[in-house]
């Protein structure tokens, strides 16, 4: 509850750091699940976290092993480079650096570190594009300047896509 308030009265960036978080210039944080050891995050300049992404700088599966030296314990860093996206309900895990220049597409499970100009998604995350190829992609996107109307809801609503993506093509499943 109290992070909750302290988020929503911050702001991200600002809740972000207060946890111990590095961060860089012109970031959006729309996130506060930053693990329990929150100083092993670093994040660059003009980097996106979208909501719901959560952070895991431990691997508590240690704890199942436990002999005459105790319990196994294991912590790393998170590195993620500038100008980077991490799409919605992504998970990043402990010892993953992500480059300079790279998309995480939406609900992926990072489990690697991703080199810098690379696109991925999924679970695992995997390889889609290089993040040049992405770029050329988004040319074809509307801009601020094709945007009219005086709300923001009039704005979005000037420049929605009219059309939906194609349907999957069903096909026959043998359940035996």
């Amino acid at each position: 509850m109290i992070d909750r308030l302290l988020y929503k009265f911050l702001g991200g960036v600002k809740y972000a750091s207060f946890k111990g978080v590095t961060i860089g210039e012109g970031c959006r944080i729309l996130t506060r699940r930053f693990g329990s050891e929150p100083w092993l995050i670093s994040i660059g300049n003009k980097v996106t976290i979208s909501s719901d992404v959560v952070f895991v700088n431990h691997d508590g599966s240690g704890w199942l092993h436990s002999d005459h030296n105790g319990r196994r314990y294991r912590y790393a860093r998170i590195d993620i480079g500038d100008n980077a996206f991490i799409g919605s309900g992504s998970i990043i895990l402990p010892g993953v650096k992500i480059g300079s220049n790279c998309v995480v597409g939406a609900g992926s499970v990072v489990s690697r570190s991703i080199p810098a100009g690379t696109v991925v998604a999924g679970n695992p995350a995997r390889y889609i594009c290089q993040f040049s190829e992405f770029i050329s992609k988004l040319d074809g996107w509307s801009t601020e300047q094709d945007m009219t109307g005086a709300t923001r809801r009039e704005r979005i609503d000037s420049i929605v896509e009219s059309f939906y993506k194609p349907e999957l093509k069903s096909e026959t499943i043998d359940v035996g």
